[in-house]
């Protein structure tokens, strides 16, 4: 996984602007606050803790919050399919598909922390046919597969690569 570049104002704005549509035809309300914060996470590099999103939102709306408020809004966000959490990092991202209900596929990367999801049909069908021979029902179906990004492992090869010779 590459470093994304940060979407441009447009494409965040174009983004917003569907989640505020979806929200409506769910019966919800994307407030100031769900849409400043969805929208510092659609921007984001990485997936952002609880306490990462604070000062970020703080510095965009000029006013304190406390975590109660912010988890209630992440609360939201994930309620409307909007965000993700990533379990293993306690941390969120904005959601490639909030439309369609999907399992979610990240591959997250243990030196950078830099996250990517992915859909595969495939894999969806997966887990749900083998949840359902088991009486199971999944409540959040979110697959996380922990390992070192493509940027990552090529920055450690060239750290761990023989210096030439001097003569």
């Amino acid at each position: 996984m590459k470093p994304q570049p940060l979407l441009a104002r447009a494409a965040t704005d174009q983004i917003l602007e569907a989640a505020q549509s979806l929200c409506m035809q769910r019966g919800s309300r994307l407030t100031a606050l769900r849409r400043t914060l969805l929208g510092i996470l659609v921007r984001a590099a990485q997936p952002l803790t609880a306490y990462e999103l604070i000062p970020l939102l703080e510095k965009q709306m000029v006013r304190k919050f406390a975590p109660p408020s912010i988890y209630r809004t992440l609360d939201f966000l994930m309620s409307q399919r909007l965000v993700t959490r990533i379990e293993s990092r306690n941390a969120y991202i904005a959601c490639v598909d909030p439309i369609h209900v999907h399992s979610c596929i990240f591959f997250v990367c243990a030196i950078c922390g830099q996250a990517e999801e992915i859909e595969k049909p495939t894999i969806d069908r997966l887990v749900r046919s083998e949840a359902k021979a088991r009486g199971f029902k999944v409540e959040r179906p979110i697959i996380e597969l922990q390992g070192i990004c493509a940027h990552c492992a090529t920055a450690s090869r060239r750290e761990t690569a023989p210096s030439p010779e001097l003569n």
